[in-house]
Parts: structure tokens; C-alpha cells; sequence
């Protein structure tokens, strides 16, 4: 009898309990059916490939790229023809003449090798200030996704071992850049070198502000 007279009592403290819970805010309401986690992850690799931005980039890159190569070829095409000469002079050549010719042939080689080196690094230059150049642009658009999902810090992908599927936003990042950055062609530089816009870069983006008391 006692277990009986227990049930209401349970009962109605169980239906207190239900009905003093908060109602869920906008926010909440928006995030039913989503993964809520402070730690938010993005594939960098797929972030820079798989934009308008990032695709125009390498685009142009692989062009001078295949320029530069071409190029090498050509030079090293005729300096092969230059030695051939070189060895075939090498029997109607006095020794003195001979060992300044091809000192000569050396330090052209030597001179263009540092050319190409020069300019191999110049192009991986090239290809790190671009991309810098995207993340820096991309980095407030991050940190709004980081707001809106209620998390703290966004983790490269590839550092994670497992993860639940929506907290990736690689996909939905893709998508912002498009929409607001396009493919970076008014965007590759700053508007004002002397004063840059102050923008978070992606392993830094801001935690969502926090609320002032009145």
C-alpha cells in the first residue's frame, strides 16, 4: 500500500521537475537534430582545394608551374647540344683553349642551375603566400560558423583520430568561401598594405564573445 501512496508523490515530482525545465531558446531550437560540441573540425587540404578561391590559385600556380618547367627543358635541351659541341671542339682545340671553353660551359651551367633554383623557390613561395593569403581571408568566416554552432575552436581534421560527422564544417565552410570570397581575385590583397585589415587566422579564430552584465 505504501508503494502505491509512493507513485503520485513520485509522480508529481517527476511532472515539477519536467514542467520547471527552461523552454528551449531559438538557438536550441535550431541545433535539435545537430551535434553540439565546443570543438569544431575542418579539413584544410579539401578547405583550399575544393573553393572557387583555392582552385583558381592552383590553376594559375600549375601553369607557371608547367612554364617554368617547359622552360627548364629548353635549357637543358640546349646545353646538352652546347657540351656535344664542346666535345667534338675538344680534339682540334690546343688544351689551354680548350680548359677555358669549358670552364667557360661550367659556370654557365652552375650560373642557370641557381637561376632555376631561384626560381623553383620563388614558386613555392608563391604557393605559401596564397594560401596564407586564403586562410587569413577565410579566417572571420570560420569564426562566425564557431559562433553559431556554440563551440570555442575549430581542430584540423587531420590531427583527430575519430569524430562525429557534424562537427566536421569543412563542406559548409566550402560553401561561405564561394558565397562571400568568391575566387579571390579582389580579395588576394589587402585594400590598404599600410593598414591590413586585422583578420584571425584559422588556428587562432575567436571564442564567441562573451555576454556583458548591465
Amino acid at each position: 500500500m505504501g508503494g502505491w501512496l509512493g507513485f503520485p508523490r513520485a509522480l508529481a515530482l517527476l511532472l515539477t521537475l519536467v514542467f520547471c525545465l527552461p523552454a528551449a531558446g531559438p538557438a536550441q531550437a535550431q541545433a535539435l537534430g545537430r551535434v553540439i560540441s565546443p570543438i569544431l573540425t575542418v579539413d584544410r587540404d579539401r578547405l583550399f582545394a575544393e573553393t572557387d578561391f583555392g582552385q583558381r590559385v592552383n590553376r594559375e600556380l600549375e601553369a607557371a608551374s608547367s612554364a617554368m618547367a617547359a622552360e627548364t627543358r629548353k635549357i637543358e635541351a640546349a646545353l646538352e647540344e652546347e657540351e656535344r659541341n664542346l666535345t667534338q671542339q675538344r680534339e682540334t682545340l690546343e688544351p689551354e683553349a680548350f680548359r677555358e671553353l669549358a670552364r667557360a660551359f661550367d659556370e654557365k651551367v652552375q650560373a642557370l642551375r641557381q637561376e632555376r633554383e631561384a626560381a623553383e623557390a620563388n614558386l613555392r613561395r608563391q604557393i605559401e603566400d596564397a594560401q596564407a593569403t586564403f586562410f587569413d581571408r577565410i579566417g572571420p568566416i570560420l569564426g562566425t560558423i564557431v559562433r553559431e554552432r556554440g563551440a570555442v575552436l575549430i581542430l584540423d581534421r587531420r590531427a583527430i583520430l575519430l569524430s562525429a560527422a557534424d562537427v566536421d564544417i569543412t563542406d559548409e565552410a566550402i560553401a561561405r568561401s564561394d558565397a562571400v570570397l568568391g575566387d579571390g581575385r579582389d580579395v588576394d590583397a589587402p585594400e590598404s598594405p599600410a593598414e591590413p585589415d586585422p583578420v584571425a587566422p584559422l588556428d587562432s579564430i575567436p571564442a564567441p564573445a562573451t555576454p556583458t552584465g548591465d
